[in-house]
């Protein structure tokens, strides 16, 4: 009868214990992850309710969130790595932050900034850069060249530009599958950032070039 009872009391120990471990995990695994924020607006500033964001890593869906009525998001539980965060909505063309960096335990804010829809211009890709001095700060003046990398690796100019007062630039074609290569250039200095284009949306990017912005009164 002791044993019986002694063996009741340990079974029942260890139910509790796995029930526990059980509910920590989540909590732990919440932990271990991060994440990202920011509020999806117009060009004039007005937030974009219900707007969807996707995180996206090697081409495939991992999570995605709703935007509040006044356009703000927190994208939590991401493993830590580097992402593509896609944000879109209805009457608007879509648009793509790449190479986005989360950490973990840290919700990594993108700002509003970024998150910049437009109307629907119809069925065009574009991209939308910016070209930065290595300190960060915005380099206008900066030579544009837009590429496309062809299967066997060959390349075909399709236009070059210069970067406005912003440092920014765009550049606009009809939608299909392709691999652009933009490079930009700058006293000598050339960095380039390769990205796949398909649907019809606006893709982000940045390039930074490694001149400083004091070389420029040189």
């Amino acid at each position: 009868m002791l044993k019986a009872k002694y063996l009741l009391r340990n079974s029942a120990a260890a139910f509790v214990f796995l029930l526990a471990a059980f509910c920590l995990m989540p909590a732990i695994h919440a932990q271990s992850t991060g994440g990202v924020k920011g509020k999806v607006r117009t060009a004039a500033g007005n937030g974009i309710a219900n707007a969807s964001i996707t995180a996206r890593k090697s081409g495939k869906d991992v999570k995605s969130v709703t935007a509040d009525n006044k356009g703000n998001f927190v994208l939590e539980g991401l493993e830590a790595g580097t992402y593509n965060i896609v944000f879109d909505a209805p009457k608007y063309a879509a648009g793509v932050l790449y190479d986005v960096e989360v950490k973990k335990n840290k919700i990594h804010s993108l700002g509003d900034k970024n998150l910049i829809l437009t109307p629907d211009q119809g069925l065009f890709v574009i991209v939308r850069g910016s070209v930065f001095y290595k300190e960060g700060v915005s380099l206008p003046g900066a030579k544009v060249e837009i590429e496309e990398v062809n299967a066997d690796g060959s390349t075909k100019k399709l236009g070059s530009d210069l970067t406005n007062i912003s440092g920014e630039f765009v550049y606009k074609r009809p939608e299909g599958a392709a691999k652009l290569r933009v490079k930009a250039s700058f006293k000598g200095v050339t960095s380039s950032k390769d990205i796949d284009v398909n649907s019809a949306m606006i893709y982000r990017l940045a390039i930074t070039l490694d001149v400083s912005r004091t070389e420029k009164w040189q």
